[in-house]
């Protein structure tokens, strides 16, 4: 469904240049859930936007292919990206407050949609609209579509923003921190809905979090990132059990589980590179890995450990 290959993007700021991704690469197949897990600032939400066009006027794309259903995205038109949004692939942004218009009410936002990629009238998109509500399980969706962003809770707004996502049916669904700020049993109703469309209709998921429980729960697939590296790319079961890349297994050792005590997390020492240096490591996680070796200094190379799990390491544990 989705192939990205060797994907770069830097961006141009007073400071300098900020080379936010180096050579990323990864594939979702139809009705896989892809996770993009990694720390605060090491891409993830940055590479969504630059797969869909959505990058700020200092953002660019230096490099690589980006393939939805074999139409490359790197090279395509505004006017064609703008096409294939909302229609092909679609993303659910991580404020659902901030996403919407807070002067339209949601029915219409709704309809937008679907008038401008379904070719609905608007009587039809407004019915539509309503279908969609319900079908996200909101109560009272003839109501609802009459109502503002304000006057909804945020887990109300978040199933209003999966139905404007969904309601063209894309190919590709980007999920950015899509249950940020919500209570556990509206995380798991926003994420029961997903699914459950993902497997109607043959959707692809990227689902991209910080959280490693929820993406062990609700993904086939992990990708781990890094300060704009990819590191390591596997099944996931076996990348909560197998981990191979230093980074994943500090990763892991620093997330809080249910039979874990606190006393036994262990942080990440060090910080992210400064992206801006034009002397960036080969590897990102050299100068905070404790098996780092002189072979480290070489550019690095993917290595298949087992079918379907690679990983970006000169010194895999």
């Amino acid at each position: 469904m989705l192939d990205v290959t060797d994907f770069s993007v830097e961006f141009r700021t007073r400071a300098g240049i900020v080379r936010a991704l180096d050579r990323v690469a990864f594939s979702v197949g139809r009705g896989e859930t892809m996770a993009l897990v990694g720390e605060s600032g090491s891409g993830k939400s940055v590479t969504a936007y630059a797969l869909l066009g959505l990058l700020d006027a200092a953002g660019r794309i230096t490099g690589g292919s980006a393939r939805l259903e074999g139409t490359e995205l790197t090279s395509a038109s505004p006017a064609a990206l703008s096409a294939i949004r909302g229609k092909r692939a679609a993303m659910i942004f991580q404020n659902p407050r901030a996403a919407l218009n807070p002067i339209r009410n949601v029915g219409k936002q709704i309809g937008d949609v679907l008038r401008r990629h379904a070719g609905l009238g608007a009587r039809a998109a407004a019915a539509e609209a309503i279908e969609m509500l319900r079908a996200v399980g909101i109560p009272d969706p003839a109501r609802r579509a009459g109502a503002y962003p304000f006057e909804l809770s945020g887990g109300m707004c978040q199933r209003v923003m999966i139905a404007i996502a969904v309601a063209t049916r894309p190919a590709l669904l980007i999920a950015d921190e899509p249950t940020t700020g919500l209570d556990v049993t509206t995380q798991a109703v926003v994420m029961d809905i997903m699914g459950r469309l993902a497997a109607e209709t043959g959707m692809a998921t990227i689902l991209i979090t910080h959280d490693l429980a929820l993406a062990a729960e609700r993904s086939g697939r992990i990708a781990v990132m890094h300060a704009g590296h990819i590191v390591e790319d596997a099944p996931t079961k076996t990348l909560l059990l197998y981990p191979r890349h230093p980074y994943t297994r500090r990763l892991l050792a620093a997330t809080p589980t249910a039979a874990g005590n606190l006393a036994d997390l262990r942080s990440i020492p060090g910080n992210l590179p400064d992206l801006r240096r034009d002397d960036l490591p080969p590897c990102r996680f050299a100068a905070r890995c404790d098996r780092r070796l002189p072979a480290c200094e070489a550019p690095m190379q993917w290595r298949e450990l087992e079918p379907h799990h690679r990983v970006a390491c000169w010194n895999p544990a």
